[in-house]
């Protein structure tokens, strides 16, 4: 009885000695693909930086203003171009088009928005289930 306990005893130490070590190993793989992802963050990062300034270089209005002179026929700006807010048309009534379309067809019976001049949007013809 006390052999098959001592056994007993060291299978286990030794299942645990090889559990930990799995461990161990694993852990030191996990901290190198860490390290390796911080790596391709900070390429990724420097990637960024240099087409922020690439851009930045591109988009200088030094730049811009010779490649409009030189691209585009464009006339000089002149005062009377500007508008007054008194000049532009007023905003467009908000419309329910396809509410609309669903009343035309009877499909429905709730209200829609619309224009306050064109009247109720109630429709005549009661919905009926299907």
């Amino acid at each position: 009885m006390i052999r098959w306990l001592n056994l007993l005893a060291i299978a286990a130490l030794v299942g645990s000695a090889a559990y930990a070590y799995s461990i161990k190993y694993e852990t030191a793989r996990y901290s190198a693909e860490i390290v390796k992802m911080q790596h391709a963050i900070q390429r990724e990062k420097d990637a960024i930086g240099m087409l922020k300034a690439d851009y930045a270089w591109l988009s200088r209005p030094g730049r811009v203003q010779q490649l409009a002179d030189r691209h585009l026929d464009l006339q000089n700006f002149s005062i009377d171009q500007i508008a007054k807010p008194g000049d532009l048309p007023d905003r467009a009534p908000r419309v329910d088009a396809i509410g609309r379309k669903l009343e035309a067809l009877g499909l429905t019976d709730i209200t829609t928005p619309r224009d306050e001049r064109a009247g109720p949007a109630r429709s005549s013809t009661p919905v009926t289930p299907r």
